[in-house]
Parts: C-alpha cells; structure tokens; sequence
C-alpha cells in the first residue's frame, strides 16, 4: 500500500471516470451522425473520419459545430417515442383515440340500447357479433 498513495488512487479514478465520460460522448456523436438526416453521406463519413481519426478534437469540435441540432434531434426522438408509446397504450387499452370508438364501447352502447329496450335480444346478439368480427 505504500507504493501506491492515495492521491495517486484519486487520480487514477479521475481519469479513468474522465476516459469513461469521453466514451460515453464518443458513441453519442457517432450515433448522433448517423441520426442526422440533414447531413449527406459524404459529410457523415467526414464527420465520421474525423472523429475515429482525431477522436477527442474530433468529438470536441462536433459537439461545438453540431451541438444545439444534436440537443433538438435528441428531443425530437424523445416525443417520438412518447407518442409511439401513447399510442401503444391506447390501442392495448382498447380506446382507439382516432374518433372512431372501439369495439368495448360499441359493446357498451349496444347494452344500453337492449336495457333500454330500443332492440331486442336478438338484434343485439346480432350487432355484437357483427361488432366482435
């Protein structure tokens, strides 16, 4: 323990969590360039270039260029995702959201109308299987 001090250990961890940060920033970029649809192929295998062959100016100097698009394409996917989402918990909660009602409450309009007695047991028993088709 008296060959390796503490403050050694301290910096050791430091740059070892910076080199780790860096990483982390890296695969950002890179999938970051890839994302961007406003860029043509010839620039992301420029940007691409730069980045693998002068990595830490190359991720410096994208995220200086590029960094405000980055944060809105970043935000863009993000309520991509959350209306995908929504939209998911809709359909598996059976109220289609589009206007056109779903096939639970048509089932619960048709109970009401045979409670009411507005039409029979059988033109009900019809009309749920048309609607359960």
């Amino acid at each position: 323990m008296d060959d390796y001090p503490l403050l050694n250990l301290f910096w050791t961890m430091l740059w070892f969590f910076l080199w780790i940060m860096w990483l982390f920033l890296l695969f950002k970029v890179i999938t970051d360039i890839f994302r961007d649809h406003e860029l043509n192929g010839w620039a992301k295998a420029g940007w691409l270039i730069f980045c693998i062959l002068l990595p830490y100016l190359g991720v410096l100097v994208y995220v200086i260029a590029r960094g405000r698009s980055m944060s809105q394409r970043d935000i863009k996917q993000a309520r991509e995702n959350e209306a995908a989402f929504q939209s998911y918990i809709r359909k598996a909660a059976g109220t289609g959201g589009d206007g056109t009602g779903s096939n639970v409450d048509e089932l619960a309009r048709l109970a009401e109308l045979k409670e009411k007695g507005a039409i029979t047991n059988e033109e009900f028993e019809k009309a749920k299987a048309k609607v359960l088709s």
